[in-house]
């Protein structure tokens, strides 16, 4: 598990208290997930390859054959909706991504859990893990 970048020290409990005391991390009322805890799990288990600031820059970015994904513009590349089913999907190892060999994250045992379920835009519900709706609900939080 990579959990030396983010969410330890000092330069990691600076970066989550930033996030944690702005706008926008209030629960998210069309998911059972809390965005203060998914901004912790995202520093924990994203930031290494997206990046602080989530926009496809971490200190690993350099070094995949598959650049990451800006997070801040899911909604805009999806027409102004968030594709929650396919981030879910990315997530969860439901939609695989080849370069990492195995379900995103690497360290995937971590997202397993309690299930729960989040509504899409049409109404259909899609199970997936606390942890995961957590992180869900903060990366709503970081669209422009």
């Amino acid at each position: 598990m990579m959990t030396g970048f983010c969410g330890k020290g000092a330069a990691g409990a600076v970066a989550l208290m930033a996030l944690a005391s702005g706008p926008g991390l209030a629960e998210n009322g069309d998911a059972p997930g809390d965005a203060q805890e998914g901004a912790g799990l995202y520093l924990e288990y994203c930031a290494t390859c997206h990046g602080i600031a989530a926009e496809g820059q971490g200190p690993m970015a350099g070094v995949l054959v598959i650049k990451p994904t800006d997070l801040t513009a899911l909604e805009a590349r999806a027409e102004g909706t968030f594709p929650l089913a396919r981030v879910v999907a990315r997530i969860d190892g439901r939609d695989p991504l080849a370069s990492h060999g195995s379900p995103m994250p690497v360290y995937g045992g971590f997202f397993e859990g309690e299930d729960v379920a989040l509504r899409t835009k049409s109404g259909q519900p899609i199970m997936t893990s606390q942890p995961i709706a957590d992180l869900v609900s903060y990366l709503k939080t970081l669209q422009d």
